[in-house]
């Protein structure tokens, strides 16, 4: 497969699918593991093989078991292949038996070193001298100091805990917990007040890390911290040698079971005094409660207990680790199991616990039934109003459920009834995550989505999921929101942690600032930090930036105007309180005099950012976080397609204006009079009048000074010397007229008919209204409102009359040509689709959008011949139509980014994309698509697309993109995304999203650069030519009707293109981004280069090689670069050939 990569050339297998599933026929075939010969064979090493069956076996009646299994795979999923998927992604996940082997062999390595730890002498906490070397301690000392003695022993036992000894540990981060059991004598009673038990756990563990680092059986020893909480800092080992970066064994550190009371950590007790804390004298009796503080100390008293419950749990259900996997799984494709506040596999585990405890599911279901059942309960239940609890028999000390939830913004209580295990965790996050399973729920029984795919298969960054996102920077500013928000009671809480403190209060003034315009907030849970054991532990500044998601409601979302209650509400000082100078007394036009906040935003675009002004400005209000420290990326890649002009714009206005002069139109030929045939209907056809033109049609007013005059047909010409006047394009218009007997059944009698209503339409409209027109034979351009209409008559029996001939026995032979095809394609399948995604439209408001920026990707790198603006625009459409397992994109930077994803991670080879428009498609339908595209595959199109009215054929894409054009914009979209993201994310990268416009020229041999005075549409380029020139027209006056008919289509590089591909298109393939594009890159064709055979017949550009009697012929390169110049003459500037390939 790399040779084939190497040289360009790939078969389409290599395109495709995920790793884990290139080949499922593989999956199909029953298999066993050969046992390998030596202990050091990779998992990589180890072959399947076939097992060989008897002809009896091969053909005896299925067992009971069998007939079991196939009644399971019928009632529960949609198909067989469902359920193998399931089964074949559980084997990947699970680790082998060779690798447990050495998990293993490794722990018990490391418990032997752990047990021999040295003792030391007692000391104050503070002093350090027996910590010798370079060793840290891993803790933020805030406050600096804390009573309390200390020393070393040897822990008082060893033991695994978590995942992997209950044997739900997965790959691919293979994490073994190892709680290592403090001895009480290095403990106290008073150690949980004031941080003394958090701090005498570090530096047990940094005593840990120095007796560990002088031993060569551990690779790699690095400081962390459990789910992001700096006052629970582990120690990570990785064995040395080559298996070094396969797993990793985690220590905790712990008090001895039973050590501390649990009634002590009641989430309404205090256990970090303000006064200790602030060092300010403190007389109050009534201490804030610290519930997060008692929480962490909780946590570390109950795991081997959590451990010996879930152990009984799974012990009576078979399907439990399975289960817990695919639910593992589920979760990390939604970046919900890692960081502060995550819902991690440990949860899962107890969350299916709960289920089984409760009765809600059996132990007898199936894997699959108790990962549907768990997302199904998710989706129902609202932990943040009601909270859950695993315990049976609690104590009097117990909490209430009432005590944590007036604690915690979400509870999920332990068997215990002591801690919640959902502590750490925000609001917005479990709303998330029941977001998330309410999602799949919806798609799971929905027999057109590709649910294993959907769930388990297809990752959901941020970036990809929420519609706008923003980031906090500079961190350390919250500590002034910290001070503003009056949150010391929170900072204690937290141990200083001023992010964590500050988070709940920022998430909630968002929320609330935002209101109706969203559906989701969701925040960035940073993953945790791991640090070299001789480094201090990390500042909280040196966090990384907090990043924030947005699920908009389109309708409300680019609202301009925030109405509050009326002015003698009593509500309204508290308008007024938070919303501050902006709030103002407005009268309305139904009478109403209320409270109201207007925002600003004249055009689409700038009303689209509605959301982004709000959240600054409350920040900044609320919370003192400067405008400067917030970064919003919800619009960055926009830019690419905005028009000049004096307020910024998107395109969406202009696309309405020319819409609505469109719909005008419209009517003006359904009521005009005098015509021999009625008009049965007015059809645009053109993406301008489906809103998805990359750069719409402006309304034009011509400069008649800049042009010369043809008076016979009232035309303007350009003058010679001038720049390129500007492109004017026509809007192209299908009239269908009625049908009658008096059409002709002859195809030249068609066309000229055709050719007297264009002539008579064009008088009538000048008659009536006004309008310029120049008829052609094929068409009627119309100048209104400084826009031209090019109108096509059409009869709807002319392609079966072009199908038509009288063959040599004088008999009516009908077949298929492409001329009728062609004539097809423009008249009724063009209008069918504009109409058709006009609607999608109205519905999405973004889709247009979204249309436009896939189109300036493809045309920017150089692949707009290759992907149609009808083929992209369905391809969007699919994002639309078929959004699982997102929801439909809410802005046109989050369905641009999933436009690259589809081209990049879509199996091209295997199945057909089913655009669904208008819900036309059953799932009927979708089978036969699916068994006829199967049948079919060798004979059709790369990319087979499918709609309702073109099932079979894919008439998008019957001539493009080839096989290794596919492969091409394959690999360039997964570098553009991946530059994209980057971009978007990370706050250090340089902000140029244009980087992923710019096409890489490196692979073309022949770059043909043309005068830029020459080209029409300079100003849509990527990057902006800082040269400007008068095209003819005037800036920002409003379109004409009337006067001379203005150049219209006239675009020197399109013509100079074509003429370069019938000229040469036998030896190259020749490429230019049609929005501005100044390079014409040429790539020479393989099998160019081959001497021919000499023959007078084909010697066009081409020169005679002699050798000895044999005389052949090869491309005259030297002549055909010179041919590229005088072709384009005026136009071209240079001509660059970058490679000599055609040498060798």
């Amino acid at each position: 497969m790399k040779k084939k990569q190497k040289d360009g050339v790939g078969s389409i297998e290599q395109m495709v699918t995920p790793v884990s599933f290139q080949d499922e026929s593989k999956a199909l075939i029953k298999a066993k593991r050969s046992a390998p010969d030596d202990d050091t064979a990779t998992d990589e090493e180890m072959k399947y093989h076939p097992v060989k069956m008897s002809r009896s076996d091969l053909y005896r009646p299925p067992s009971v078991d069998e007939l079991k299994q196939l009644k399971e795979a019928e009632s529960l999923f949609h198909c067989s292949l469902l359920k193998m998927q399931m089964e074949e992604l559980l084997k990947e996940v699970f680790l082998s038996e060779r690798k447990k082997q050495q998990i293993d062999s490794f722990v018990q390595t490391v418990t032997g070193l752990l047990k021999s730890v040295p003792k030391t002498e007692k000391v104050e906490m503070a002093d350090l001298s027996w910590l010798t070397g370079t060793v840290k301690v891993p803790f933020l000392l805030v406050p600096q100091t804390t009573k309390g003695k200390f020393h070393i022993e040897p822990p008082s036992s060893v033991e695994l805990i978590g995942s992997y000894p209950l044997g739900t540990c997965t790959k691919p981060h293979v994490m073994v917990d190892l709680v290592v059991i403090i001895p009480s004598d290095v403990l106290q009673e008073k150690d949980a007040l004031n941080q003394r038990y958090p701090r005498k756990r570090a530096l047990y563990l940094a005593g840990l890390a120095q007796h560990l680092s002088t031993s060569s059986q551990i690779g790699t020893l690095l400081y962390s911290c459990l789910h992001g909480n700096r006052l629970r800092p582990v120690l990570l080992l990785r064995p040395p040698g080559k298996e070094s970066s396969s797993f990793s064994v985690r220590i905790h550190a712990c008090p001895p079971p039973g050590f501390f009371k649990p009634s002590r950590f009641h989430p309404q007790r205090n256990n970090v005094r303000t006064e200790w804390y602030t060092g300010i004298p403190n007389s109050e009796p009534n201490q804030p409660p610290t519930p997060h503080y008692n929480s962490t100390i909780l946590g570390d008293l109950l795991p081997s207990a959590h451990l010996q419950f879930l152990s009984a749990i799974q012990s009576q259900c078979s399907a439990f680790a399975d289960a817990v996997a695919l639910l593992k799984v589920w979760l990390h494709q939604r970046q919900l199991d890692k960081g502060p506040g995550c819902f991690n596999g440990f949860l899962a585990s107890m969350l299916l616990a709960h289920l089984l405890t409760t009765h809600r599911v059996s132990n007898s279901m199936t894997a699959y039934q108790l990962f549907r059942n768990s997302l199904n309960f998710l989706a129902s239940t609202d932990l943040t109003e009601n909270g859950i609890s695993l315990a049976k028999n609690t104590d009097s000390t117990a909490p209430s459920l009432e005590e944590f939830h007036r604690a915690f913004q979400v509870v999920f209580v332990d068997p215990s009834g002591h801690l919640n295990l959902c502590a750490d965790m925000t609001a917005c996050t479990y709303k998330q995550l029941q977001h998330e399973a309410s999602v799949s729920m919806e798609f799971w029984d929905n027999a057109t989505v590709d649910g294993f795919q959907s769930l388990l298969m297809t990752p959901k960054p941020m970036i990809r999921t929420s519609d706008h996102v923003f980031q906090l920077c500079e961190l350390v500013k919250l500590q002034a929101s910290c001070k503003k928000l009056n949150l010391l009671n929170e900072l204690m809480d937290f141990s200083g942690n001023y992010i964590h403190a500050s988070l709940p209060s920022i998430l909630s003034l968002i929320r609330r600032g935002l209101g109706q315009r969203i559906t989701l907030l969701t925040h960035s849970r940073a993953p945790d930090p791991e640090w070299s054991i001789q480094n201090e532990a990390p500042k909280y500044r040196d966090h990384p930036p907090l990043s924030f998601g947005l699920l908009l409601k389109p309708e409300l979302a680019a609202s301009v105007l925030e109405r509050g209650p009326p002015a003698d509400n009593p509500k309204a000082a508290e308008f007024r309180q938070f919303w501050g100078s902006r709030s103002e007394l407005r009268r309305f036009q139904d009478g109403a005099i209320t409270e109201a906040v207007l925002w600003d935003g004249e055009t689409i675009c700038q009303k689209r950012l509605v959301p982004k002004q709000i959240i600054t400005y409350l920040l900044q209000l609320h919370a003192h976080v400067p405008e400067s420290s917030v970064r919003f990326v919800g619009a960055m890649v926009d830019d690419v397609i905005k028009i000049r002009r004096e307020v910024p714009s998107s395109g969406e206005e202009e696309s309405l204006l020319v819409v609505q002069s469109f719909d005008d139109l419209s009517r003006k030929l359904w009521r005009l009079e005098g015509l021999p045939l009625a008009i049965t209907s007015v059809q645009g056809a053109h993406p301008a009048l489906r809103y998805t033109q990359v750069f719409p049609p402006q309304l034009t007013k011509v400069d008649y000074s800049f042009f010369d005059k043809e008076k016979k047909f009232t035309s303007l010409l350009p003058k010679e010397n001038k720049p390129c006047p500007t492109y004017i394009t026509p809007i192209t218009v299908i009239c269908h007229m009625e049908g009658s007997g008096k059409w002709p059944h002859d195809r030249l009698a068609i066309r000229h008919i055709k050719a007297a209503f264009h002539i008579r339409l064009g008088e009538l409209l000048k008659q009536h209204h006004n309008y310029t027109f120049r008829a052609c034979p094929t068409h009627l351009d119309v100048w209104k409102d400084g826009l031209v209409f090019r109108i096509q008559i059409a009869y709807h029996r002319e392609p079966q009359v072009l199908r038509e001939s009288i063959g040599a026995d004088g008999m009516l032979v009908v077949r298929d040509t492409e001329e009728a095809q062609t004539l097809e394609m423009a008249t009724i399948h063009k209008p069918l689709l504009t109409s058709t995604l006009h609607g999608l439209q109205q519905q999405h408001t973004c889709f247009g959008a979204v249309c436009r920026l896939a189109k300036r990707w493809l045309g920017a790198q150089l692949f707009s011949c290759e992907i149609t603006d009808d083929t992209a625009d369905l391809l969007v459409a699919w994002l639309f139509l078929q959004a699982a397992p997102f929801t439909p994109p809410g802005s046109p930077q989050v369905g641009f980014l999933r436009f690259l994803h589809l081209l990049v991670s879509f199996d091209w080879r295997n199945n057909p994309l089913i655009v669904n428009l208008n819900n036309q498609l059953t799932v009927a339908d979708y089978t036969e698509i699916k068994n006829d595209f199967m049948a079919s595959r060798e004979s059709l199109p790369v990319m087979f697309i499918a709609t309702p009215k073109d099932k079979k054929v894919s008439l998008w894409t019957k001539q493009a993109p080839s096989v290794q054009m596919l492969q091409r914009i394959i690999m360039v979209a997964a570098e553009s995304l991946k530059v994209l993201e980057r971009q978007l994310m990370c706050s250090e990268e340089t902000q140029d999203v244009r980087v992923a416009l710019r096409p890489p020229l490196e692979a073309y041999d022949v770059l043909i650069h043309l005068n830029q005075k020459q080209v029409p549409l300079l100003s849509q380029a990527v990057d902006r030519s800082p040269l400007t020139f008068s095209r003819g027209t005037i800036e920002g006056s409003v379109g004409q009707s009337g006067g001379a008919m203005p150049v219209v289509d006239y675009n020197p590089v399109s013509l100079y293109l074509n003429e370069l591909r019938e000229s040469f298109g036998h030896l190259a393939l020749f490429f230019c981004d049609p929005y501005g594009g100044t390079v014409i890159a040429v790539l020479w064709k393989p099998k160019a280069f081959t001497p021919l055979q000499f023959k007078t017949s084909q010697m066009s550009a081409r020169t005679v090689e002699v050798n000895g009697e044999d005389v052949k012929t090869v491309p005259n390169v030297e002549a055909i670069l010179e041919d590229f110049k005088i072709l384009g003459n005026g136009l071209v500037k240079s001509v660059e050939a970058r490679t000599e390939r055609w040498t060798f």
